[in-house]
């Protein structure tokens, strides 16, 4: 679908966060992804399923209801769970799901209407801008946990480090579509 400047280009920093997360839980075995984070933090497995829950809610019936549904648990989303893979990445894909599937049927010219979320009006750009924040917020503390978690055998997702002259001859990933065609597998 042939998206306006506006709304591809939001959709397409989704996807790269996206990338990014899965990029990340590539690296880690099932165990792994159930490990809290520093100082008590959140798992990955906690991280992904309130990015799930949160994406699902917001984006289904996105336009004509309020984003906070009042099936969406999100205390439980914050709960300590022990999830296999499949269980993870089915969750995460409904998330994902849900917000794609609004997104590309919106144009530059839905993002001055208003929708709501927990009774508060919003323009469809600000609820944009603020889901795309909140997003990339937890993914990169899917990022960090994940690093800390894999240590020596990390394989980074942006510049090595000592690797900024030879990427700067040779860039890459510029543009916010660069990584969204789907995670970097493992070589």
């Amino acid at each position: 679908m042939t998206h306006d400047a506006i709304v591809g280009s939001v959709r397409a920093e989704y996807l790269r966060y996206k990338t990014l997360a899965e990029s990340a839980l590539d690296q880690l075995d099932e165990r792994e992804q159930a490990v809290s984070g520093p100082g008590g933090g959140n798992s990955i497995a906690t991280l992904c399923w309130h990015i799930a829950g949160n994406l699902r809610s917001r984006f289904t019936d996105f336009l004509t209801t309020d984003g906070e549904k009042p099936w969406r648990k999100r205390d439980e989303e914050f709960e300590t769970r022990t999830v296999t893979r499949a269980e993870l990445l089915t969750h995460w894909e409904r998330g994902w799901t849900a917000l794609i599937d609004t997104v590309n049927t919106l144009t530059d010219a839905d993002l001055a209407k208003t929708v709501t979320i927990r009774g508060q009006p919003l323009r469809v750009d600000e609820a944009l801008h603020r889901s795309l924040a909140h997003v990339s917020y937890h993914v990169g503390q899917i990022v960090y946990v994940a690093r800390g978690l894999r240590g020596d055998s990390w394989r980074f997702l942006s510049i090595p480090p000592g690797q900024s002259a030879q990427y700067n001859a040779r860039p890459t990933l510029e543009r916010p579509d660069a990584l969204a065609a789907g995670p970097r597998r493992p070589a």
